[in-house]
């Protein structure tokens, strides 16, 4: 299917909430992967190279790190076939410099390991965190230190799960069992289907569709208590 190239613009002046993805894997090719499912659905996308492992070598050598790069206004972007990529080792989605780059894309897309550091969510916007799971004990147990802190987040990010299927099932039951069951239900696996990261990229695109409808509804309830009042 060829990207909509009008699609990512539409969306941006339908929602005023930024999108954040951030995919967890053990392996490099994940959140190329996902990447190109996403612009495959028409989606302008920026790959934050987080973890330092993908851009290494193709990264030009900078004069600026990536804070100096944000000070500057002058984020050192390489063109992909997915969309942009951007080396960024150590960067973290909370960072306030990132508002202005972020609003040139329809998501920002972080690669990061599972071991990565604690992170705090963007307050502007809409988070999917994806665990890329292994079928190791470790792996689900590092996957469910993830999910109870989401879960404290009240509701701000949405978890999807893909890789091996039996700990995804296993991930999945004791987020059940044992976490809020409103949050719970929320969970959702793409690790049965053929194809995981094109039905994560639908996900993805029905996620957009809800975001959308109510950014208008709150923006039609702004206008309403505007003239009312």
């Amino acid at each position: 299917m060829p990207a909509d190239q009008a699609a990512g613009l539409r969306r941006r002046n339908a929602s005023q909430l930024q999108r954040c993805i951030h995919v967890l894997s053990d392996s490099a090719a994940s959140t190329p992967r996902l990447a190109h499912a996403l612009h495959q659905r028409g989606w302008t996308v920026l790959l934050v190279d987080a973890s330092g492992r993908l851009l290494a070598d193709a990264s030009p050598r900078a004069l600026f790190d990536w804070r100096q790069q944000l000070a500057r206004g002058q984020a050192q972007t390489l063109p992909m076939p997915y969309g942009d990529a951007w080396h960024a080792p150590g960067v973290q989605a909370d960072e306030p410099a990132l508002t202005a780059l972020a609003r040139r894309y329809d998501c920002l897309l972080f690669d990061a390991r599972p071991d990565a550091a604690d992170w705090m969510p963007r307050p502007d916007s809409a988070h999917t965190l994806v665990l890329d799971m292994r079928p190791e004990a470790a792996a689900v147990q590092r996957g469910y230190a993830w999910l109870k802190t989401v879960s404290s987040l009240g509701g701000r990010v949405s978890v999807g799960l893909l890789g091996d299927a039996d700990a995804c099932d296993r991930l999945q039951a004791a987020c059940t069992r044992f976490l809020d069951p409103a949050f719970a239900g929320g969970v959702f696996s793409v690790a049965h289907e053929v194809d995981a990261f094109a039905a994560l990229a639908v996900r993805m695109a029905v996620e957009e569709t809800h975001l959308m409808a109510r950014s208008a509804t709150e923006n039609i309830g702004n206008m309403a208590l505007k003239h009312g009042g």
